[in-house]
């Protein structure tokens, strides 16, 4: 016989619960619980005072008194408190006393004075019966409770860990050789590298600097943008210096418990000592870190008291102790000015986007292993991907694999590439149909916007012009910078405004009509534009600043709320200057497309009919 007892969770094939077969090894041990357990239940409910219809009746004991004193009775056997009855013409009958009063002297309390010479009592011997119902009664169910937590608890342990761990640091530890990656797996970043040499030779000759009386420092803190390479520079830093290296990011610090964190803090700094030299690598610190004052933060918090604690475990290092602490953020702005003064974090190591030969030095990394085809030119991808971060570079690579293997090649070819690196910026190609409508109203809003661009001086050349959706957009116009710049002056951003404002002026101009099309160009233009008059004093304002620090700027929230540094009269004029800045420019646009307006209809034909204009194909039709 198979004893099978499932409990099957939805949409799930494997049973919570398999009794099915002996081989399981937690077989007997279920088995023996769920015995236990339904023979505690067979015999509470065997306990319960039933009388059914045709059981033997169960009556009063005042009325067994009464039928004492008539002689009606001829045998009553004691039970415990159960009182069966034997009458003299053979029927039976129960009844229940109080529990722990004598027969006779409820009798005798009832008025009998010799009950013995009117019924027969006899009295079981219930001294071993009463034993075992008390052990029953008593312990079994303590048993049983203390069972269910057992496995309650062992549940909990496997799927979540231990329920006294919450103070333990969740740290990932990689100790020495585990992980060995080094400044080679590194590009890109050519200044930050140097900046940590010195950090990873103190680690390696640490007496070399004492004897000249050097501190050691405390922490380094990498700040930039996301995907430039922060956390593997950290690990870089290990490599080369060949220590442990204690990942762990900002937010694992965090409970819904207060004071777990200070204790993981307490946690993940005993375990460097212990493994010194080594590092910790704090990722995402700003979720731990920030002002103190901002955000309405009590100062009873779960993130101020494991931001103290971070505070006190910097300050504590023993001078002889070899423990970096490396942290990563992209908004240094909001962290605690206690965090980053000289003694916790004594250096700040920033990491830009990658520069043309950065970006060559990052895709030698990167396609290491992968089959290119001869047509692929790094110069060129290097140039192409104008602005891309590290990781946007690798993801690009993987994309392009993943293409030329979908459509069977042998190797990765450029337009592999090209593909993939649209796809990393404006997103995967939709097969969205349009009608004969929006594709004329697509081709000619990106025409607009190529036909502007072309034009004007400052502009960075078209690259490609389509009416394929990608993301949100129906259609993009992909200008590509051909050099990497660090400044952008007045002309070049006016005429970032104008391009952007072509696409409804092409609108305007063919159909008469304006559409929703020109929505996120026209939020771009907007933003530039008051960037221009608040920021950057391009206007006639003059060299003024009017940023709304209490808007603007996180980490002044709680000390200016939503107050304004300017009164209403200047925000008047500031709205007046933008405005400005934004019909100036659509009236260039407009002129532009009037002056062009044959090339204007030919480049939206041939998109219609194409779909897709190669940069080299636009500039042939312009000519």
């Amino acid at each position: 016989m198979i004893f099978a007892l499932s409990f099957l969770p939805k949409n799930s094939k494997k049973p919570l619960l398999n009794l099915t077969s002996a081989q399981n090894p937690n077989f007997f041990k279920s088995l023996a619980v769920y015995f236990l357990l339904g023979a505690f239940i067979v015999w509470f409910f065997s306990q319960v005072r039933v009388s059914p219809s045709n059981a033997v009746p169960v009556i009063a004991f005042s009325q067994v008194v009464t039928e004492v004193e008539k002689g009606k009775l001829a045998k009553i056997t004691v039970d415990g408190d159960k009182l069966q009855l034997l009458y003299q013409d053979k029927s039976e009958a129960v009844s229940y006393k109080e529990s722990g009063q004598n027969l006779i002297t409820a009798f005798k309390d009832s008025g009998i004075a010799n009950p013995t010479q009117k019924v027969e009592i006899v009295v079981k011997n219930q001294e071993s019966g009463i034993f075992w119902t008390n052990l029953l009664t008593t312990v079994l169910p303590i048993i049983i409770t203390i069972i269910f937590f057992v496995i309650l608890i062992r549940q909990v342990q496997k799927s979540q860990g231990s329920i006294m761990d919450f103070g333990r640091s969740a740290a990932k530890i990689f100790i020495h050789q585990q992980s060995r990656i080094t400044f080679a797996n590194v590009a890109g970043v050519d200044e930050a590298k140097r900046e940590l040499e010195e950090v990873v030779d103190f680690l390696k000759h640490p007496e070399k600097y004492r004897k000249l009386g050097a501190r050691i420092p405390r922490g380094v803190l990498l700040v930039g943008p996301a995907g430039t390479g922060k956390t593997l520079l950290a690990r870089a830093v290990a490599g080369e210096a060949n220590v442990s290296f204690f990942s762990v990011a900002g937010s694992e610090f965090m409970e819904m418990l207060v004071g777990v964190g200070a204790s993981r803090v307490r946690s993940l700094f005993q375990n460097a000592k212990k493994a010194a030299p080594a590092i910790i690598f704090v990722d995402e610190i700003e979720s731990i870190g920030r002002h103190r004052a901002m955000g309405g933060m009590g100062s009873h918090g779960e993130q101020e008291q494991t931001l103290n604690q971070i505070l006190v475990e910097m300050d504590g290092f023993e001078t002889t102790t070899n423990v970096i602490v490396l942290a990563a953020t992209n908004r240094p702005d909001l962290l605690d000015p206690a965090l980053t003064r000289p003694g916790r974090f004594d250096r700040r190591v920033v990491l830009d986007l990658p520069d043309i030969n950065g970006r060559k030095e990052i895709f030698k990394i990167h396609v290491s292993g992968k089959p290119l085809a001869s047509d692929v030119d790094i110069e060129k991808l290097a140039k192409r991907t104008v602005g891309f971060s590290g990781a946007d570079i690798e993801n690009m690579l993987n994309e392009a694999a993943i293409l030329a293997a979908r459509v069977g090649h042998s190797e990765i070819d450029n337009q592999d590439m090209e593909e993939a690196a649209t796809k990393v910026k404006m997103g995967p190609a939709r097969q969205r149909s349009q009608s004969d409508e929006d594709k004329k109203v697509t081709a000619y809003h990106e025409a607009g916007h190529a036909l502007v661009a072309s034009s004007l001086t400052h502009m960075d050349p078209v690259h490609r012009i389509s009416i394929i959706s990608r993301g949100l957009a129906l259609g993009y116009t992909e200008i590509q910078p051909d050099i990497d710049r660090s400044h952008q002056t007045k002309t070049r951003l006016l005429e970032q405004i104008i391009t952007f404002l072509g696409g409804r002026a092409a609108e305007q101009m063919i159909f008469n009509e304006m559409t929703v099309g020109a929505g996120s160009d026209l939020e771009t233009a907007s933003r530039i534009s008051r960037r221009m008059v608040t920021e950057f004093g391009m206007s006639e304002l003059g060299p003024l600043s009017f940023i709304d620090y209490g808007i603007n700027e996180e980490w002044s929230y709680g000390y200016h709320g939503n107050q304004v540094d300017y009164s209403n009269e200047m925000a008047a004029r500031i709205d007046e200057q933008i405005k400005k800045i934004i019909d100036d420019c659509f009236e260039k646009a407009k002129e532009i497309l009037n002056e062009k307006r044959e090339k204007l209809v030919l480049v939206a034909q041939e998109l219609i009919k194409k779909e897709t204009i190669e940069g080299e194909d636009f500039l042939k039709m312009l000519s």
